[in-house]
């Protein structure tokens, strides 16, 4: 999820260290920077960047020329517990999902089972957009480049987590009003990645696209530690746990439940397992030298659907970007890049690979508030593509400082007021009832003392409470921490209160909800 970062996490020993490596040493000691710096600085520069982010946990697998050079893990799966992480341990790696599910799709194109031009009502009969011209226009393609109009992350407060089945999900995509015209802007949608994914068992008779992966990828790259469901996730042995800070101390949160969702977030994997992928990915569709999918299917994955930016970064060696099918491709420091990251509730996870220079990574972390998963996958293309040193980890965490102070103060606004104990405008009773979205159906208010108690109709084991501040105005706190601490307004008519805007973690959903009383 943003996209839901684009996650890496890294530490460095130190800059005397690194300027001393760089000196000219003789020919047949020589090793590239990369190299040393995975050798020399790897290990203190994560260590250094889980104190520094509050991190719990990560693992790390760089590849380079056919060879994994490093795959370790650091810190701990849980705070409570001393087990370690390995280079085995499991992590939700959400929207990297993206990446399998866009391959399956440019596959089945080589296989000549379907066209990505082809419309989507030409596989799934019933599937509508917002407007009738969109809904008869949209193709395969369109789905996989997150250009049908949508805002960012538009509906999945409504889709992840929640009960709703993949064609329920599917089917309320009718539901999403677009805020940009259809196929000139990038929005980043998950709801669109599942309707792709549900387009394989129509053209492959019913075989789900869970079955699919397992089959044609999972299985023929030995990634015999990975798994296309969240299900069963907290059963499996050497799992990391979630963690988040977004609003207080590390908290632990709740496993994500994202089956619904699988073809956009569904996977699970571990470091060791991913060395493999990014194997395959740098060896054009090879894997131990056997040929896994056709270089063509890859090449259909990395071409450009979807202009992102054109703009020369304000921090990094790069100009642009641009979407492919569940891949980013850009320039870093003069070669081209590919990456994704992926991001569940307590989790926080980067891919990337650069095939000119025969190099791969991944960073996994159990922490989601955070950007070292990031810094760590700069850090380690700074190392390797010759860019001059600097501390990707403190330069993240100093350009996040305003985002974390806006949030405690935010936080210490909301407790003030609450505790100012004004009375509310109306009788708490006058708040009670029934109140509709057109995108997420019902909620229901009802009185719990001197506060409100939200029900959600789709996330059953999820719950709201309403503390009064002021002005019909009410601090939300979610029992799931990982949906925030966030301000509610109801609004009120000569006829009483009639709607009621509820926000959740930007990380799930920027945009507020308007819901209207029944």
């Amino acid at each position: 999820m943003l996209v839901r970062f684009m996650f890496c996490r890294g530490r460095l020993a130190s800059l005397v260290a690194l300027l001393l490596l760089a000196q000219p040493v003789a020919a047949q000691q020589y090793q590239p920077p990369g190299a040393r710096f995975v050798r020399d600085s790897l290990t203190a520069y994560v260590r250094r960047g889980l104190r520094l982010w509050n991190i719990p946990g990560l693992a790390v697998v760089v590849v380079k020329n056919g060879q994994v050079v490093a795959s370790q893990g650091f810190g701990v799966r849980a705070v409570d517990q001393p087990e370690p992480v390995d280079a085995n341990t499991l992590f939700m790696i959400a929207s990297n999902t993206k990446l399998f599910t866009g391959t399956a799709l440019a596959q089945l194109e080589e296989e000549r089972r379907l066209n990505l031009n082809d419309p989507v009502r030409k596989y799934l009969p019933s599937y509508r957009l917002y407007d009738s011209v969109s809904t008869r226009l949209v193709s395969v393609r369109d789905l996989l480049g997150h250009h049908l109009g949508t805002r960012t992350f538009q509906g999945d407060f409504t889709f992840w987590n929640s009960d709703l089945s993949r064609a329920e999900v599917v089917a309320k995509m009718r539901t999403l009003k677009p805020v940009n015209p259809f196929r000139q802007t990038y929005g980043y949608c998950n709801s669109s990645f599942l309707a792709a994914g549900e387009i394989i068992p129509a053209v492959l008779g019913g075989k789900k696209w869970e079955d699919w992966v397992q089959q044609r990828l999972l299985t023929p790259l030995g990634m015999a530690n990975t798994y296309p469901l969240t299900a069963g996730y907290a059963q499996r042995p050497n799992i990391a746990r979630p963690y988040s800070n977004a609003y207080g101390p590390l908290t632990p949160l709740p496993f994500d439940a994202l089956d619904n969702l699988a073809p956009a977030a569904g996977l699970v994997s571990c470091a060791n397992d991913l060395a493999h992928w990014l194997r395959f990915q740098l060896d054009s569709g090879r894997y131990n030298g056997q040929r896994v999918l056709p270089w063509a299917t890859l090449q259909r994955t990395r071409q450009p659907n979807t202009a992102i930016s054109d703009a020369k970064s304000s921090v990094l060696p790069s100009h642009f970007s641009v979407y492919g099918l569940g891949i980013y491709t850009g320039d870093y420091n003069g070669r081209q890049i590919f990456w994704h990251t992926g991001g569940a509730y307590g989790f926080v996870t980067n891919v990337c690979f650069v095939p000119e220079e025969g190099l791969g990574l991944a960073v996994l972390t159990n922490q989601d508030n955070q950007s070292f998963f990031e810094a760590l996958r700069y850090q380690l293309l700074d190392a390797y593509l010759g860019v001059p040193y600097v501390d990707r980890s403190r330069q993240l965490y100093n350009l996040a400082r305003a985002g974390r102070e806006e949030t405690r103060h935010g936080l210490a606004d909301m407790a003030a007021r609450v505790q100012h104990k004004d009375r509310p405008a109306h009788r708490l009773s006058t708040y009670a009832g029934t109140y509709r979205n057109p995108v997420y159906g019902t909620v229901t208010v009802e009185v719990q003392g001197k506060q409100l108690l939200v029900h959600f109709s789709h996330h059953p084991n999820l719950l709201a409470t309403l503390d009064y501040m002021d002005d019909d105005q009410f601090r939300t706190t979610y029992s799931n921490p990982a949906y925030g601490i966030l301000p509610a307004a109801f609004g009120a008519q000569a006829g009483g209160v009639r709607t009621l805007e509820l926000r959740v973690n930007p990380f799930l959903e920027p945009e507020p909800y308007l819901f209207t009383k029944e």
